[in-house]
């Protein structure tokens, strides 16, 4: 099993929005996603999100509503067991050209040098094409869920190797190798 596995957040761990998670009472866990983090936890893999955030920037949501809406994420992977060790994530637009937000690997890269990871022996779990881009840019494994945009997605990835209903089908998965 891998040491580690880095999850994107909107479409894989909660509920989308197209008009952002502005609040810790939008923040929805999908069915199944907490459990599947605290299993995770449980068989000694490290848990860590990577989510782009551009609601900062476009002044949708502040800083201390996206603190809340992680704290929230976070007691609620808590209450069933899990830990996630840490969470990155990109505040800009995506017309500022900055080097975290993905498909840039910036948010993976920091994790692994935060944390001493080596990015080929862990797992990028995402629902879009620039979770997958940013995974392969960062030499991570990059897997698909077909939860949040993920359906979308693989019409673009139709032959994606690692491909899965959703984050508890992933762990699933894992945990079986």
């Amino acid at each position: 099993m891998a040491p580690f596995v880095i999850l994107d957040r909107d479409g894989v761990i909660n509920a989308d929005s197209p008009d952002y998670i502005k609040s810790a009472s939008e923040w929805l866990p999908l069915p199944g996603s907490v459990e599947a983090i605290a299993r995770l936890t449980a068989a000694g893999c490290q848990v860590f999100v990577a989510t782009n955030q551009a609601g900062i920037a476009r002044g949708k949501l502040s800083l201390d509503a996206l603190e809340a809406i992680h704290q929230r994420m976070i007691a609620e992977v808590a209450d069933a067991g899990g830990l996630i060790v840490d969470i990155q994530y990109c505040p800009h637009h995506p017309d500022d050209q900055c080097q975290c937000r993905k498909p840039q690997p910036g948010m993976l890269l920091t994790l692994a040098a935060r944390h001493d990871l080596d990015l080929r022996e862990g797992y990028f779990v995402g629902d879009s094409a620039k979770d997958l881009e940013a995974a392969a840019a960062a030499d991570c494994q990059g897997v698909l869920v077909l939860t949040g945009n993920g359906k979308e997605t693989l019409r673009s990835f139709p032959d994606h190797q690692a491909t899965f209903t959703d984050l508890a089908e992933f762990v699933d998965h894992l945990l079986l190798r």
